[in-house]
């Protein structure tokens, strides 16, 4: 007898998961998708081209409000938890939820939900969201480039879309290509570091194994269906598959190196949050990151978790670098430093590093946006009241990037401090003077990611160039 099941997610790991293990399982019926943390998600269907054949009309996407009525309505037997960087205690509250309502509350792992790739591949996840993921990728491919590499990249999906048909398989290789995508500032954060520098094609969307081996997409600009190749086999080449993952979520691929990343000015989190200590708990590698601007008593706290949960694991010890453009527009200025929005948003951070180049330039003073938030932007101060005197660049929509951009406007600054890894001056206007803050990784004594990265490439004897030692194939 088929289980009618829920999948309680965030437009991510949710669709995965469906898609890996429930699309073609004809002992189970999903009934409905729940949604939370992305705006305007729910109320939307998961449309019948990515379903399946079982699944003729679609699946709806509900607001995660209705759960406890959607179970008794639909006869659920199991809700499957599928969503990112939540405390125990959140994940766990939702159990209750479920489990009141008469269901099973299921966390699906690695075994019913990774793909194998038939390349090698690297994957880099993390203990929270904002630990330094984007800048270990960056660094890793500018590596592996430098040993003449062709190294993919594939981002953890972030599917805005109100189609996800449009989405099945996205391919990135230039500014351009973020545009037809019609990104978001979410999307464009994480897509549009590969492509400015020329280091890498990065792919994304909603179908993980479509995007790593080639599958049919809809284009958004003229509605026609196509073929696109995947990461495995990219016009451009691929030696290497990077999974660049997202939150502190672990891998949707089999990775054959894993490099996780924590956070020291979050302590503590990286044996308290889910599933980021699924994360710590994996990794072959972790970079304790941030140990520039972390106390002395933190970085050892989240030294002596990674030493007792994952004992085998090799440690990095990373800086993060600012670099500034204009540092000379900060000093003795009042300031709106604007960070990256899911940081400080779920990943609760409080500082990024936007605040920390205000502080290190001789910023006066730090302007709080609170009273002069409008539309959306209101709203998320009002969801995450702990954000403080920053203002998150929520961009997952045109009526949020409108809502930034008055925002900003409306702030009496001297200056605006940028921390996001994108050109926000792109597609918002801001009228006061910008200074742009970028962060680079940069790691501190022994070992090295030169040093995991040349033994993984001897194993799988792949560089060209025979700078690491080996003879390739």
């Amino acid at each position: 007898m088929k289980k009618n099941v829920i999948i309680i997610g965030a437009a991510g790991r949710d669709f995965h998961n469906f898609n890996t293990y429930f699309r073609d399982n004809k002992d189970y019926n999903v009934v409905a998708f729940t949604a939370e943390q992305i705006p305007g998600i729910d109320n939307r269907f998961y449309p019948k081209e990515l379903a399946g054949k079982l699944y003729p009309n679609g699946i709806q996407i509900f607001p995660e409000s209705k759960l406890p009525e959607l179970i008794k309505k639909f006869k659920v037997d199991e809700c499957v938890f599928a969503y990112s960087d939540k405390p125990y205690s959140y994940v766990m509250g939702i159990s209750a939820i479920v489990n009141a309502a008469g269901a099973n509350f299921v966390l699906m792992g690695p075994k019913d939900t990774m793909i194998k790739s038939k390349k090698p591949l690297i994957a880099v996840g993390a203990t929270r969201t904002g630990c330094g993921k984007s800048q270990t990728s960056r660094k890793i491919i500018e590596y592996l480039t430098g040993l003449g590499l062709k190294v993919v990249a594939i981002r953890h999906p972030m599917p805005y879309d109100p189609n996800l048909n449009n989405q099945i398989v996205q391919r990135f290789a230039e500014v351009a290509d973020l545009k037809k995508q019609n990104c978001t500032i979410e999307e464009m954060e994480e897509y549009e570091p590969h492509v400015v520098t020329k280091r890498n094609v990065i792919y994304a969307g909603v179908d993980y194994e479509a995007i790593l081996k080639g599958g049919m997409t809809r284009d958004p600009q003229t509605g026609e269906w196509v073929k696109m190749a995947g990461a495995e086999n990219d016009p451009d080449g691929c030696d290497i598959v990077l999974w660049d993952g997202g939150n502190n979520d672990f891998p949707f691929y089999e990775p054959d190196l894993f490099i996780g990343v924590a956070d020291p000015l979050r302590p503590g989190a990286e044996v308290s949050y889910y599933p980021g200590e699924v994360v710590a708990r994996m990794a072959d590698v972790i970079v304790i990151n941030k140990i520039d601007s972390a106390s002395l008593e933190n970085i050892n706290a989240v030294r002596a978790n990674l030493a007792r949960i994952n004992p085998k694991a090799k440690i990095i010890d990373g800086a993060s670098i600012l670099t500034v453009d204009k540092p000379e527009v900060i000093k003795g200025k009042r300031v709106l430093v604007i960070e990256d929005g899911p940081t400080l948003t779920h990943g609760e951070m409080k500082i990024g590093a936007g605040t920390v180049a205000a502080m290190k330039y001789g910023a006066s003073e730090l302007i709080d946006p609170r009273p002069y938030t409008v539309g959306e932007l209101t709203t998320t101060f009002q969801r995450y009241p702990n954000i403080g005197t920053l203002l998150p660049a929520m961009g997952y929509g045109e009526k949020q990037m409108k809502d930034l951009e008055k925002t900003i406007a409306k702030t009496p600054c001297d200056a605006v401090v940028i921390g996001t890894p994108i050109d926000l001056q792109r597609f918002i206007k801001i009228k006061q003077p910008c200074v742009r803050v970028g962060y680079e990784l940069q790691e501190i004594g022994q070992p090295t990611l030169k040093e995991v990265l040349d033994e993984f490439v001897k194993k799988h004897k792949l560089c060209p160039s025979k700078k690491c030692g080996c003879k390739k194939k």
